[in-house]
């Protein structure tokens, strides 16, 4: 055995560690340097774990491009009549414009959210963005009814940019209760939208017709062009984005339905939003044809049922600072679940008594400002390695299911409210299972580990 030279020490002082090279930036503002912190990684490896808050002007960013889409949407539904009239359109032809930017926004999240996953934020993001704007200016300009289904459509394949790939910077950026608390902040402004848009559609209206609303809106995407640019950094580092064609977004999105927590969150989610899909669609009738309001008072009702979710996210984002997103997501859970039930007897056994049924449909509403921020993150959170794609599939699951809910509650029709109450009641017990038996073991299960 080789022996030490006489006289010589081992030196007591360890090896300095290489330097390490310097960490590019996001291009972004100085206040933001310091959001992706380099480690450490997950146990996933898929990159950086999110420690901080989401800046607020970030975050106002973000929810403002969310929404775009129910801007474009209810802004210009009051002026339908006059743009039949003015492109020499049908009814139904008229509809399709409606009906081809929703399908947009679906297929544009299942599109842009996996593509956000191998090509980062950014740059997707503004570039989707600015599609929006120029879609917006076609819808303006348009000569006939059939141009401005394909504008529609365009419109709402990039206006889906801002909704999947904002959720999917939320969940780059923090975890557990702040990304709750940014993603019930979103749902607050995402929660006004529909409120605003179709009086600031009547006011634009009242000046410059269905074609300055589209004016209008095409203006607002511009303008959030430009905030993004100075606003939303890249969240996505390359080392961290994925490769691969067709064939590799396929796979990950497998990777990602194989989680049951997310399965069980997503599904939590989807169903309590089907709930109010199928309050939406059917309260026109149910309202005013059951319930005997007048078509103002609804107009009004339908407004402060609206507001109802932006006031279960400023409560969500309140909560959030004393319990778990797992117990408020719960409490929201349950709560719409007790008003469905209400409404259900209600309807069933005293005729749609309304001071009763009016009080139901708001907490029923109120609740799912309890559990889009929270179901959300809870989601988001299992499918860390591929956000963008969790995002893309949450959102494109929203949609189907308010598809799929909208045309059963017509079934007995207008004079009718229990396929409302019936369809709502399904729902948010087949949420409340998701949530107890799907999510719940694997929650706990993830806990024990």
């Amino acid at each position: 055995m080789p022996t030490r030279p006489a006289g010589r020490t081992r030196s007591t002082h360890p090896a300095r560690p290489p330097r390490p090279a310097p960490r590019a930036l996001p291009r972004s503002r100085t206040a933001l340097r310091t959001l992706l912190p380099a480690g450490p990684t997950g146990p996933t490896g898929a990159g950086p774990r999110p420690t901080d808050e989401v800046p607020l002007r970030l975050l106002v960013t973000l929810a403002l491009l969310c929404a775009i889409g129910p801007l474009a949407v209810d802004a210009y539904l009051p002026t339908f009549p006059d743009l039949a009239t003015d492109l020499s359109a049908s009814a139904a032809r008229v509809q399709l414009t409606l009906t081809t930017f929703m399908l947009g926004m679906a297929v544009g999240q299942l599109v842009l959210g996996p593509l956000s996953d191998r090509l980062g934020r950014r740059r997707l993001l503004l570039a989707g963005t600015f599609v929006t704007f120029l879609a917006g200016l076609a819808c303006t300009l348009t000569p006939s009814i059939g141009v401005l289904v394909v504008a529609r459509l365009v419109q709402g394949v990039a206006g889906a940019a801002g909704v999947v790939i904002g959720r999917a910077v939320v969940a780059d950026i923090a975890t557990g209760r702040a990304a709750a608390r940014a993603f019930s902040t979103l749902g607050v402004i995402g929660g006004v939208a529909p409120v605003v848009a179709p009086l600031l559609g009547g006011l634009i209206a009242g000046h410059g017709g269905w074609r300055g609303i589209f004016a209008v809106t095409a203006v607002a995407a511009l303008v959030m062009v430009v905030a993004a640019w100075f606003v939303v950094p890249e969240t996505l580092p390359a080392e961290h984005r994925h490769g691969g064609g067709a064939r590799e977004v396929a796979r990950t999105a497998r990777a990602v339905l194989s989680r049951r927590g997310y399965v069980g969150y997503v599904g939590t989610l989807v169903l309590v939003f089907g709930t109010v899909f199928s309050y939406v669609s059917a309260s026109p009738f149910v309202l005013q044809n059951v319930v005997g309001l007048s078509t103002g008072t609804y107009s009004l009702v339908f407004a402060v049922n609206a507001l109802g979710i932006a006031a279960g996210g400023a409560v969500s984002t309140r909560a959030l600072r004393r319990f778990d997103p797992a117990q408020v997501l719960t409490t929201g859970v349950l709560l719409q679940l007790g008003c469905a039930a209400g409404l259900f007897t209600t309807v069933l056994a005293f005729d749609a008594w309304t001071p009763a049924v009016l009080v139901l449909l708001w907490f029923t509403v109120f609740s799912v400002g309890l559990v889009f921020g929270n179901a959300t993150a809870l989601a988001i959170e299992q499918v860390r390695f591929a956000s963008g794609t969790g995002s893309a599939l949450q959102g494109a699951l929203q949609f189907t299911v308010g598809a799929l809910v909208s045309p059963l509650v017509g079934l007995a029709g207008e004079h009718s409210a229990v396929p409302m109450v019936t369809m709502m009641l399904t729902c948010t017990g087949l949420a409340a299972v998701m949530l107890f038996l799907v999510a719940g073991p694997a929650r706990r299960a993830r806990t024990g580990a």
